[in-house]
């Protein structure tokens, strides 16, 4: 089974009538539902548990953590943050969501300040497959289409992925690097942009196929903290000699 947990900051549903009726029971619960199968488990948290539903012993039984923020990346301890950052080099899968480019832990693995260019104007969006033969792609055609979505645009302040999997191109002229892989330490680290809270995103089957995969993809095979012991000299079997 591989070990999900979905952590959504959960203000937007509570507060906002348009949001609640979209994700009555919260955009953590929805993805929930459409990853639960019989290798997945799943369980969730919000801002509002107790150290934000976050801990040590809950991460090393973490294969994957999906992130989902946007009104309150300040009101996760900065604690918090260092325990998910840890995790992730030890080997975790780390998925990204929308405005979680914005998360504390984010900033934190990437060490750039992840600033994009954005606007909410009921653009269109379409996201073209770059990688067609990534495990991340798969069941996904040349590209499919978001008929609302926030749009966001470069420069967007992000090392450089080491694979780029996915191109946003809106209907306003913008274009976006939307899907982006990293490994940092022994995890792998996946960025994917759709999920604006105002829309139905997370009900589009792509979306949730590119989720799903990813979290196959992403679920570590081993989790190994790497220290930095001092160790001896290896001895030679025969001395080096010179000329």
């Amino acid at each position: 089974m591989i070990r999900v947990l979905i952590w959504n900051e959960y203000k937007h549903e509570l507060t906002s009538d348009w949001v609640k009726g979209i994700y009555p029971n919260g955009i953590h619960q929805v993805i929930a539902e459409f990853l639960r199968s019989d290798d997945i488990e799943v369980r969730t948290a919000t801002l509002h548990d107790e150290n934000c539903g976050i801990t040590k012993e809950i991460l090393d039984n973490t294969d994957v953590l999906i992130w989902w923020g946007h009104m309150a990346h300040d009101e996760v301890p900065d604690e918090v943050a260092a325990l998910v950052r840890d995790a992730v080099l030890s080997g975790m899968g780390m998925i990204f969501l929308h405005s979680a480019h914005h998360s504390k832990p984010f900033r934190l693995l990437l060490g750039t300040s992840c600033n994009l260019t954005w606007r909410e104007s009921h653009d269109s969006e379409l996201l073209w497959v770059v990688e067609p033969a990534h495990p991340i792609t798969q069941g996904i055609d040349r590209f499919f289409k978001l008929e609302r979505e926030e749009t966001y645009g470069e420069p967007f302040v992000i090392p450089t992925p080491d694979k780029i999997l996915f191109l946003g191109s809106y209907s306003g002229g913008e274009a976006f690097r939307s899907g982006c892989l990293w490994e940092r330490g022994n995890g792998k680290i996946f960025y994917f942009q759709p999920g604006h809270e105002g829309y139905p995103t997370f009900y589009v089957p792509e979306v949730q196929t590119v989720i799903r995969n990813a979290v196959r993809y992403l679920a570590p095979n081993i989790r190994l903290t790497v220290g930095c012991p001092n160790v001896r000299k290896v001895t030679d079997e025969k001395p080096y000699v010179r000329g």
